[in-house]
C-alpha cells in the first residue's frame, strides 16, 4: 500500500515559511523575556553623567534584582551611589510609574544620592545628606568619586533643602556644574521606586572603554 506524502512533503515551501516564522517568534519572545527580566541595554544621551559616562556610550542594566524584588511583591531599592536607569515620567505626577512616550529621553540615567526620610542640602557648592546615622551630615560623593575622570565632579550648582518623600529617591547626574544635568536638584523631582529599571552594571561601547560598575 502506497503511503501518502506528509504535509511537509507536499508543501515544502510552506514548511520553510512556517519554520522561519517560528524562529522569528522564538527570538522575539526570548528578547522580550531578556529585556523585561534579565538585562537591558541603553544608550547614554547627553553629558549629564560626565566624566563617568559620555554621550553615545552603551550600557547594560541588570534587571534581575528588580525581577526578584517584584516576585517577592516588594519594591526594588538600589544602593546609594549606584548609577541607575529609570523611566522618565515627564510632567506627570511623581507617583506615575509609566515612562513618558514619544520623546528621545524616555529613560534617564543618574546616580542614587538619598533615600526616603533623608534630608538633602545643596549649599555653597556642597551636597550634604542628613539621616539618623549621620545627624551632622555627610557627602556621599566622597565614596563614589574614584578620580577626576570617574564619579561626580567636585563642583555642584544649585540650592536645595529637601526631605526625600516615602517610596522615592533623590538622584543626580555626575556633571552638576551649571545646567548640565536635569535631576532632583533642578526640576526633575524625586523618583519613585517603581520607575527604576535597574542598576548599570557594564559599559559595552565604545569597545576601547569597556568597564563594570
Amino acid at each position: 500500500m502506497e503511503q501518502k506524502p506528509s504535509f511537509a512533503q507536499k508543501y515544502p515551501a510552506l514548511k520553510d515559511i512556517l519554520s522561519f516564522l517560528g524562529f522569528v517568534g522564538a527570538v522575539a519572545i526570548g528578547t522580550f523575556i531578556l529585556n523585561s527580566f534579565v538585562f537591558r541595554s541603553f544608550n547614554v544621551v547627553g553629558g549629564s553623567m560626565e566624566n563617568t559616562l559620555h554621550s553615545n556610550d552603551r550600557v547594560i542594566v541588570n534587571r534581575i534584582p528588580v525581577t526578584l524584588a517584584h516576585l517577592a511583591e516588594q519594591e526594588y531599592v538600589p544602593e546609594r551611589g549606584q548609577v541607575i536607569v529609570f523611566a522618565n515620567g515627564g510632567n506627570t505626577s511623581n507617583t506615575n510609574c509609566e515612562p513618558q512616550t514619544g520623546i528621545a529621553d524616555q529613560y534617564i540615567i543618574k546616580r542614587v544620592i538619598a533615600f526616603p526620610g533623608e534630608r538633602v542640602v545643596v549649599e555653597n557648592g556642597v551636597l550634604t545628606v542628613y539621616n539618623e546615622e549621620h545627624p551632622e551630615g555627610f557627602n556621599p560623593d566622597l565614596e563614589t568619586r574614584k578620580s577626576a575622570d570617574d564619579g561626580p565632579k567636585e563642583n555642584i550648582s544649585g540650592s536645595v533643602n529637601i526631605i526625600v518623600p516615602e517610596g522615592e529617591l533623590f538622584v543626580a547626574g555626575d556633571n552638576r556644574e551649571g545646567n548640565n544635568s536635569l535631576d532632583s536638584r533642578s526640576g526633575l523631582g524625586t523618583i519613585p521606586y517603581c520607575r527604576v529599571q535597574g542598576p548599570v552594571t557594564f559599559r559595552i561601547w565604545p569597545f576601547t572603554a569597556l568597564r563594570g560598575f
